[in-house]
C-alpha cells in the first residue's frame, strides 16, 4: 500500500531508531524490525554469533561476500574485521543493492572498509582482481541464490581468488539447501567441512 518494499520500509525504520556509526545497535534494530514487524532473510542473531566466531579465529584481511541484500551480513561481516582489513560485498538486485549501501554508510563503515559492487557474481567474480584490486580473499561468505554456490566457489577457484587457507562459510546449505555445493566441497579433497547447526532467521 505504501508503494515501499520490506527493505526500504526496514530501512526507514532503522533511520528512525538505530544510532547512526553504532553497528552493533543498527544489527539490533533490524532484528527487532525482523522479530515484530515483517521477515527480512538477514543473517539473524543467531547465526550471526558463528560468523563472529569465525571472524575473530580467522582475523581475515580479505573479505568476500556473495549476497548483499540489505546489508545486515555486510555490517555483520564489517564489524568484526581486524584493522587494515576490506570487505568485498557483491549483490545482483540494484534495488537491494540501493538500500545495502545506506545501510553500510549509516553503520559508519567507508568505501575504503566496504566496497559494495552491483552485479551478477557470475559476472563480477572474473574480474575481481582488475577491476576491484582483490588479489586473493581469506574468507568468502556466501548468502545469495543456493543454487549459485557451487558455480561461484568454482569461480572463485578457476581465478585464483582464494588465498591458501581461506574459509569459505556458507549459509542455508542444508534448507533450503545446497546439495551440490556440499558434495563437492566434502568429497573434492580440497576442503575440511564443518556444518554449523542453526535455526532459520527469526
Amino acid at each position: 500500500l505504501t508503494g515501499t518494499s520490506r527493505e526500504q520500509r526496514a530501512f526507514q525504520y532503522l533511520l528512525a531508531h538505530a544510532i547512526p556509526g553504532d553497528p552493533h545497535h543498527i544489527l539490533q534494530t533490524f532484528d527487532q524490525w525482523c522479530y515484530h514487524c515483517e521477515h527480512l532473510s538477514c543473517v539473524g542473531p543467531d547465526k550471526g554469533r558463528i560468523v563472529e566466531r569465525v571472524l575473530l579465529e580467522r582475523a581475515p584481511l580479505r573479505v568476500l561476500e556473495l549476497g548483499t541484500y540489505c546489508g545486515y551480513g555486510t555490517v555483520l561481516l564489517a564489524q568484526g574485521l581486524p584493522p587494515g582489513a576490506r570487505l568485498y560485498t557483491i549483490e545482483g538486485d540494484p534495488r537491494h543493492a540501493a538500500v545495502a549501501e545506506k545501510v553500510i554508510r549509516l553503520a559508519g563503515f567507508s568505501e575504503q572498509t566496504v566496497e559494495l559492487i552491483v552485479g551478477p557474481s557470475e559476472e563480477v567474480i572474473p574480474h575481481l582482481r582488475e577491476k576491484h584490486g582483490l588479489m586473493k580473499a581469506n574468507l568468502v561468505f556466501m548468502d545469495h541464490w543456493k543454487r549459485c554456490y557451487l558455480r561461484d566457489l568454482r569461480l572463485l577457484e578457476s581465478h585464483q581468488l582464494l588465498a591458501e587457507g581461506a574459509t569459505i562459510l556458507a549459509d542455508n546449505v542444508l534448507f533450503p539447501g545446497a546439495p551440490h555445493f556440499l558434495q563437492y566441497a566434502k568429497t573434492c579433497g580440497k576442503y575440511h567441512c564443518k556444518v554449523h547447526r542453526a535455526s532459520l532467521e527469526y
